[in-house]
């Protein structure tokens, strides 16, 4: 963290937005302030072109002058229902609102809004490092006001509330995630009177929908080391609410000695591992979830010791329910996450044995366009202590990859449709839909996949004529 003095602060203010935002302010007469993310950003050196302002008056009336100041290219929103306004400019927005203060009632997160001073405004606030504020009126230019010692606790890397925590996250439980999101982003630990309030209070959260959940959750997802934020929401309580399915996975069981790793912890490191290849959220997602069928398939015996059969197949099934109750997309996205899910295991049973030109092809017609992510998937996957078991898998692996590139190259396997179709079929043969066409066009693709015959057309008419004289179909001769 950087230590701004009064001076430094006004340099990075040196723009025209902000000495616009200053004369408007002077001309209204209207205390005016840069609150919040974009103060604590700069601090921290990180960028941020969302700038939430508050003025002690009417911020509506403030937006609206600020953006007749700026003239063309700005864009002037206006939430009368809110008492928010909004400007957009060259890639820049600008939130403007009155001062307030709030109170709740305890079945809601809506509180009952009134208009306030700065102070209560600032108390309003979810953490000490979002409630530093930056005066714009040209008298105290750039001046800092840091009501609750958010500099410090910056300093200290702490996330901690301006009030008391309990009262914050019960008034609105949604910033117990938030407190634990901003821990993940910013590698910040959690004060402990904050950390104990979301222990006792995260009940509450039942009261958050789960569209505001997920976003938050999809944040954490997204930091550079998502594992530290899902640790917290297991240690706080939260994850078993919100995320059954990954909570179910914790802790490790022995029998006879013999114990098996625990899933939870596995997952995580998975997810770090593809967090350090992929900024993809839906191949991440794929990561956390990968292995949330363990538990329903993990069985014991004399011989074989731990098992989990089938936990990919269960896995990919349990996908929709989860982003169902989450509000997630029930579209492609979800779809994508499901085939990573169910195909997890694919790469690594190949690598695992004589890695066969068939195998290679029946595991790119699968995954299709999503082969690479789910090689990344599958690498992450590796976690295992013993070094020499890791480097073997990783050099099967690259022998896989390396089968996939010249299978594709020779064979345009990726997303094939087989070259004769269920129209030829049913034309060559004079049939209608019936079973026996979808036999044949499932004969021609597995003779491909296997190998038997090339991708193409002669050669699948061929093999076609010849499968079905064994099931005793001619061809139909007008």
């Amino acid at each position: 963290m950087t230590l701004l003095s009064q001076d430094d602060i006004i340099r990075h203010l040196d723009s025209k937005l902000f000495h616009l935002l200053s004369q408007t302010a002077d001309e209204l007469g209207l205390p005016c302030y840069v609150i919040g993310g974009y103060v604590r950003d700069l601090f921290l050196q990180r960028p941020n072109k969302d700038i939430d302002v508050v003025v002690v008056g009417n911020g509506i009336a403030m937006a609206e002058s600020f953006a007749r100041h700026l003239g063309k290219g700005a864009r002037l929103s206006v939430f009368k229902n809110f008492g928010t306004a909004q400007v957009k400019y060259k890639g820049t927005e600008i939130e403007f609102v009155g001062a307030r203060k709030e109170s709740y009632s305890h079945d809601s997160r809506k509180p009952v809004v009134e208009n306030g001073t700065l102070q209560e405004d600032l108390e309003r606030r979810d953490f000490t490092i979002n409630a530093l504020g930056i005066c714009l009126n040209s008298q105290h230019f750039g001046e800092l006001i840091d009501a609750f010692d958010g500099i410090a606790d910056m300093e200290d890397h702490l996330i901690r509330t301006p009030l008391s925590a309990e009262i914050t996250f019960s008034d609105d439980p949604l910033r117990m995630m938030r407190c634990i999101r901003f821990a993940t982003q910013l590698h910040f630990d959690i004060d402990e009177e904050a950390f104990d309030a979301i222990v006792k209070d995260k009940e509450r959260i039942r009261i958050i929908s789960y569209e505001r959940i997920s976003e938050e959750l999809n944040k954490i997802i997204m930091a550079d080391s998502p594992s530290r934020g899902f640790i917290e929401l297991e240690r706080t309580g939260l994850l078993e609410i919100i995320l059954p399915e990954l909570y179910a996975l914790q802790g490790r069981e022995t029998r006879n000695g013999v114990s098996h790793k625990d899933i939870f912890y596995h997952t995580l490191e998975v997810l770090d591992n593809v967090s350090r290849l992929s900024d993809n959220l839906w191949l991440r997602w794929a990561a956390l979830l990968h292995d949330i069928g363990k538990p329903r398939s993990k069985a014991w015996s004399q011989t074989a010791g731990w098992t989990f059969h089938n936990h990919n197949y269960l896995g990919q099934r349990m996908v929709p329910n989860i982003f169902r109750r989450l509000k997630l997309p029930l579209n492609e996205k979800m779809k994508y996450v499901q085939k990573l899910v169910d195909l997890h295991m694919r790469p690594i049973s190949i690598s695992d044995e004589i890695v066969t030109d068939s195998a290679v092809r029946r595991l790119l017609f699968e995954a299709g366009n999503d082969i690479d992510d789910l090689m990344t998937l599958c690498e992450a996957d590796i976690t295992s202590k013993n070094e020499a078991k890791k480097k073997l898998f990783l050099h099967n692996f690259e022998i896989v990859r390396r089968k996939l590139k010249d299978i594709e190259e020779k064979d345009r396997i990726r997303n094939f449709q087989p070259p004769v179709d269920g129209e030829e079929i049913m034309r060559v043969f004079h049939l209608e839909p019936c079973q026996t066409i979808g036999s044949l066009k499932s004969a021609i693709k597995d003779a491909i996949l296997d190998g038997m015959i090339p991708n193409e057309h002669d050669a699948a008419y061929e093999f076609m004529l010849k499968k079905a004289a064994k099931m005793g179909l001619l061809p139909y001769e007008k």
